[in-house]
C-alpha cells in the first residue's frame, strides 16, 4: 500500500511537471482574416514572443473545424473590409471555441457583426453563431474613426493587463462596443462609445468551455500608421496577455486536450504508474513471505 501511495505521489508529480509544461509551450495561434493576415502574422512573430503566429485566408471562406482544431491552440479572428464568408468563418470558429480553444477577436471583427448600422458600410453579414458567445455588441459604429486612449483608471487587475499601461490609436481603428450582460471588462476606453456608454478595451467572455476575449484595437494597426505616432503605447504586450491568457486556458488550469506530444507520453507514464501499482505491491510481498 505505501509503494502504490509513492507511485501515486510520483503520478501526481509527473501530472504536475506536464501542466507546467504545457504553460510554457509556444500557443500555435491561428490568425484568420479576409484581409492582411499574413501582415498580422509576421508583424506578431517579430514583437509577440512565446507563441508562432500562422496566416489563414478566408476570404473564401473557412477551412475545416478538424483542421482549425488540429492545427491550432488558439485563433485570432479580425477582418479588414467585409465580406460575405464571415458568416460561415463565425460558424466555424463558433466551434473551435466551443472545442475548449480560446479565441481573440479584434477591429475590425464589429464592422461585420450583425448590429452593426453605422458608417456608411453596406449591410453587415454577419458572423453566424459566433455572435452568441463573443464579449461584445456594437455600439452601432463597431470602430471609431477618431483618437482612442485608454483610461488608466479602468483597468483591473487581470492577466489581460499585465505591464499594460497606455494604449492609443490616433487613427482611431479601435473602440466601438458595448459589453454585454456577464462579460468581464478589465480595461476602458477613456472615450464613451456612440451611445455615451463605457466602450470597453479589452474584455473576454468564458462559458463552459469556450473563451472568447475581445482586444478593441486594429492588429494590423502597422499598415495605417507608425507605431509610437499614429498608434502605440503598450500595444504588443496587450497582444501577448491576450495569447498568453489563451495558453493558460483562459486562467482555468490545465486541459488534457491541449497537450502536445510530450504531454501526452507524460500523461500516459503516469497512467502505467497507477495501473501497475497494485502488481507490484503484490510483488513485492510475495517477495517478503518467501
Amino acid at each position: 500500500m505505501h509503494r502504490f501511495l509513492r507511485l501515486a505521489s510520483l503520478a501526481v508529480s509527473v501530472l504536475a511537471l506536464v501542466v507546467t509544461a504545457r504553460g510554457a509551450i509556444a500557443a500555435r495561434v491561428g490568425v484568420l482574416s479576409n484581409s492582411h493576415a499574413d501582415f498580422v502574422a509576421s508583424d506578431f512573430a517579430a514583437h509577440v514572443p512565446g507563441h508562432t503566429f500562422t496566416a489563414v485566408d478566408v476570404s473564401g471562406g473557412p477551412p475545416s473545424v478538424a483542421t482549425l482544431i488540429n492545427s491550432f491552440d488558439e485563433i485570432l479572428l479580425f477582418e479588414d473590409g467585409l465580406f460575405t464568408s464571415s458568416t460561415a468563418v463565425g460558424n466555424a470558429v463558433y466551434d473551435f471555441a466551443l472545442s475548449g480553444h480560446p479565441v481573440v477577436v479584434a477591429t475590425f471583427y464589429d464592422q461585420d457583426r450583425s448590429d452593426r448600422a453605422g458608417l456608411a458600410l453596406p449591410t453587415p453579414h454577419g458572423w453566424g453563431l459566433l455572435e452568441s458567445i463573443d464579449p461584445n455588441t456594437t455600439d452601432t459604429l463597431g470602430a471609431a474613426s477618431t483618437a482612442r486612449t485608454l483610461d488608466p483608471a479602468s483597468i483591473m487587475l487581470s492577466p489581460l493587463t499585465t505591464n499594460v499601461h497606455t494604449l492609443f490609436g490616433n487613427k482611431g481603428y479601435a473602440a466601438g462596443n458595448q459589453a454585454k450582460p456577464g462579460t468581464i471588462v478589465v480595461a476602458r476606453w477613456l472615450q464613451p462609445n456612440a451611445n455615451g456608454q463605457p466602450d470597453p478595451a479589452i474584455s473576454y467572455r468564458i462559458g463552459n468551455p469556450e473563451c472568447v476575449m475581445q482586444v478593441a484595437i486594429a492588429p494590423d494597426y502597422g499598415l495605417y500608421g507608425t507605431f509610437g505616432t499614429d498608434f502605440g503605447g503598450d500595444y504588443y504586450p496587450v497582444w501577448k496577455n491576450a495569447f498568453d491568457f489563451g495558453a493558460s486556458n483562459c486562467g482555468r488550469g490545465f486541459v488534457v486536450p491541449a497537450l502536445g506530444t510530450g504531454g501526452l507520453a507524460a500523461l500516459g507514464a503516469m497512467i502505467v504508474l497507477i495501473a501497475a501499482a497494485p502488481a507490484l505491491s503484490r510483488r513485492r510481498r510475495a517477495r517478503l513471505a518467501r
